[in-house]
């Protein structure tokens, strides 16, 4: 009975938000037309003429790209009690983030962005149920793992990171399953808390599991420590993992290993600006895009960005297979505005949607323009092909050795290490086949093959902690384009390939 009322209500709430994803133009078209009225009543609408935009050609012809800085005054006037700055009266929440080179952001939330979020996510775990039928999860215990839910208040405005808001608008129905409990999930220290996360979870019957991968796997590590059992055999009644944040399939190989059976993975694109892209099915690795969740979409091909000529798509202009800069428009006040990270489309009918990486994530010493996609589809194959277990990695230009040609560090920490030597040629093969300007840098000998260096268990998490990022809704970057972080993690190198090449 359980099992058919749940299907009955996930069909009739689905079958309402369809026809969005039929005409995903009309969608969107709706979306801006409904933000425009709003934004009329706005200081940020004013400035810019929204009264007399009426079609989307006007709005990308008077609202200009922006990033964070760009409104940063705005969001100044907001916070010190202004109303009817960026959207009409003020919102009820500002989302913190850790900006790699703005400080601290606080993005505007409204009651309105929140409820889009609260209910992509349930509309995900609705499609998950009608299509595979299995709501055994929902009698059990549900662990959320995220940020601290204590938030601070400014002039009526609350603030928090976004986990942590999201925390206190979990449905009453799942509150009674629901774990950490609000004490625990207070901790700040994350360590502390991951510890504190187990002692209250070890013996009991978890069935979902939801988190960004970094933070699982830390949890998962120390439940097995603690047990001395996979994570599978400990919790019996587990069946359904949700992540998000960074792509899981870096992490596949280990969440496998740790889990030791089949468990489905939903992932989830949220941001503190808007709820993007979820699963429609179990352990796809692309994600179908909510096109009528308050947000409009632009997109701008990765190779122009920043120019001033470059090319702004709306959805129904965008291709297959193009590396695109994301641009929102949202219901909490955003225009045009560019949350820094990239997105492939694996499919126009219906959309979906891969997360690629970071337009500041990416390296390009030598003009190969390697991005966060092409590394961690190298890894994986890397580790399928070799048997390797990685846990954590990332990749950054050597421009001057001390002997040699210049080369790609690839810092590595395994759980299951192999050959370094066969493992950089998987790495490499894998490369020179996705990126073109890579394989003729490495035939014109501008670069020699990739170098791995492995360090020791633990190391990026020492080194996460050490810059103050451990935990929270920090990850570490896959790609960087100077040495910053490949220089910190040397002093962790315990084995490199580099002495064979």
């Amino acid at each position: 009975m359980k099992k058919h009322i749940s299907k009955l209500f996930a069909r009739v709430v689905l079958s309402r938000e369809q026809k969005y994803y039929d005409a995903p133009h009309d969608a969107q078209r709706d979306v801006l037309s409904r933000l425009l009225k709003k934004g009329r009543k706005t200081l940020y609408g004013r400035e810019r003429g929204i009264d007399e935009i009426r079609d989307y050609e006007t709005f990308r012809s008077r609202m200009p790209v922006v990033v964070y800085d760009d409104l940063r005054g705005y969001i100044e006037r907001i916070a010190g009690g202004e109303k009817d700055v960026l959207y009409p009266g003020r919102p009820a929440y500002f989302a913190k983030t850790s900006g790699t080179t703005s400080g601290s952001k606080y993005i505007p939330l409204t009651s309105e962005g929140l409820s889009h979020q609260i209910k992509s996510t349930r509309n995900m775990l609705l499609r998950y149920i009608l299509k595979t039928g299995n709501i055994d999860y929902v009698g059990g215990k549900m662990i959320f793992l995220q940020g601290s839910p204590t938030l601070e208040e400014k002039n009526g405005i609350k603030i928090g990171r976004l986990s942590g808001i999201v925390a206190h608008h979990v449905p009453s129905y799942l509150q009674s399953n629901r774990k950490p409990s609000f004490k625990t999930n207070c901790i700040e220290d994350w360590e502390s808390k991951v510890e504190a996360v187990v002692d209250e979870t070890i013996g009991e019957n978890m069935t979902l599991i939801s988190g960004i991968p970094s933070w699982l796997q830390m949890y998962f590590e120390r439940l097995m420590n603690r047990s001395g059992k996979k994570i599978g055999e400990m919790f019996p009644g587990f069946s359904l993992m949700v992540t998000g944040g960074v792509s899981y399939e870096p992490y596949r190989a280990r969440f496998e290993d740790m889990i030791g059976r089949k468990v489905d993975i939903l992932q989830t694109y949220p941001a503190s600006e808007g709820f993007i892209a979820a699963s429609d099915s179990p352990d796809a690795d692309d994600m179908l895009l909510e096109v009528h969740s308050g947000i409009f979409y632009e997109f701008i091909p990765v190779e122009e960005y920043g120019r001033a000529d470059a090319r702004r798509l709306p959805l129904w202009e965008v291709e297959e297979g193009v590396n695109y800069a994301i641009i929102l428009t949202t219901d909490s006040g955003l225009w045009a505005y560019s949350i820094g990270d990239t997105v492939m489309f694996t499919s126009t009918s219906p959309y979906r949607v891969r997360v690629t990486g970071r337009v500041a994530h990416f390296t390009s010493a030598f003009g190969e323009h390697v991005i966060g996609k092409e590394v961690e589809q190298a890894m994986s194959v890397a580790c399928r092909q070799t048997g390797a277990v990685v846990r954590e990695f990332s990749v950054a230009p050597m421009v001057t050795p001390v002997e040699g040609l210049p080369y790609h560090e690839w810092v590595v920490e395994f759980e299951k290490m192999v050959d370094l030597q066969d493992f950089a040629g998987c790495i490499d093969e894998e490369m020179q086949k996705q990126n073109v300007y890579y394989k003729d840098l490495i035939e014109g000998k501008i670069l020699r093959s990739a170098v791995i260096s492995a360090v020791s268990k633990g190391a990026f998490d020492a080194y996460m902690k050490s810059v103050g990022r451990l935990g929270g809704q920090n990850k570490l970057p896959r790609l960087s384009n100077d040495r910053r972080i490949a220089d910190a993690m040397q002093r962790y190198i315990i084995e490199s390939n580099i002495k064979t090449l």
